[in-house]
C-alpha cells in the first residue's frame, strides 16, 4: 500500500493538488506499481490531518485521469501501465520545466544562460 507518511505538505499549494502530484510522481518514478492499493480516503485524511473531502477530490481527479480505479466497498487501485507512466512522467516534467522557464524569464535570464546553468548542474549530478 502506498505510504503517505512521506508526503510533506507545503504552504500555499492546495492539499488535493499535493496529493495528486505525490501519487503521480510515484507512478512516474515506478515506486507505485500497477494494481497497488491506495489507502482509504479516511486513513489519508487522518494521517495528513486534512478534511476527507480534500482526499476525495484528489482521488476523484486521479480516477478522471484514468490512473486510479475505485469500486464501492473496495480499495482504490492504481491502473498505470507503461504508457500511462510515460504520459504522467512527460506531463510532470513539462509542468516543472515550464515553471522553471517562467521564473528564469521573470529574472531576466537568457536562454543561453539557462542552458549553461542546466548543463553545469546536470554534470554535477546529485553532489
Amino acid at each position: 500500500m502506498l505510504p503517505f507518511e512521506h508526503l510533506v505538505l507545503e504552504e500555499g499549494v492546495p492539499i488535493y493538488l499535493q496529493i495528486l502530484r505525490y501519487v503521480k510522481q510515484g507512478i512516474a518514478g515506478g515506486t507505485i506499481a500497477h494494481g497497488e492499493e491506495l489507502p482509504s480516503r479516511r486513513m489519508v485524511s487522518s494521517l495528513l490531518g486534512v478534511n476527507p473531502n480534500t482526499v476525495q477530490k484528489a482521488y476523484r481527479l486521479l480516477e478522471e485521469e484514468g490512473l486510479v480505479q475505485s469500486h464501492t466497498g473496495s480499495k482504490s487501485r492504481v491502473v498505470a501501465d507503461e504508457a500511462a507512466r510515460d504520459r504522467v512522467k512527460a506531463q510532470l516534467l513539462r509542468d516543472d520545466v515550464q515553471a522553471m522557464i517562467s521564473a528564469m524569464k521573470q529574472m531576466g535570464v537568457t536562454r543561453e544562460e539557462a542552458l549553461t546553468l542546466l548543463d553545469s548542474l546536470w554534470e554535477k549530478g546529485d553532489e
